[in-house]
């Protein structure tokens, strides 16, 4: 148990995370780096599953991207994950040689 702003949280404290920077790689996957300096790969077909993130699947969509505040958006910030989505559906990122 924590306590954080005056409110008792079970389990313990998690580090936040910020994504700091995210770049398209192809087939439907981007480099995300946080703010800590940790680079992992985001597989957005793993989204697939979630019809609010459907239209990630076109990747002309995919490729238009920002970071807002720590946050990956997109489509004008209709749709938006925030940095433990997206590292709870991401994997160690090899960069390539």
């Amino acid at each position: 148990m924590y306590v954080k702003d005056g409110i008792a949280h079970a389990g313990d404290a998690a580090p936040e995370l910020e994504v700091a920077s995210a770049r398209y790689v192809g087939n439907l996957q981007m480099a995300v780096t946080f703010a800590g300096g940790e680079e992992r790969l985001l597989d957005a077909t793993e989204l697939s599953d979630m019809p609010a993130l459907a239209p990630l699947m076109d990747e002309k969509v995919l490729k238009d991207f920002s970071v807002d505040h720590g946050v990956l958006t997109w489509l004008g910030g209709e749709i938006d994950i925030a940095p433990e989505a997206v590292y709870q559906r991401s994997f160690e990122y090899q960069r390539p040689a």
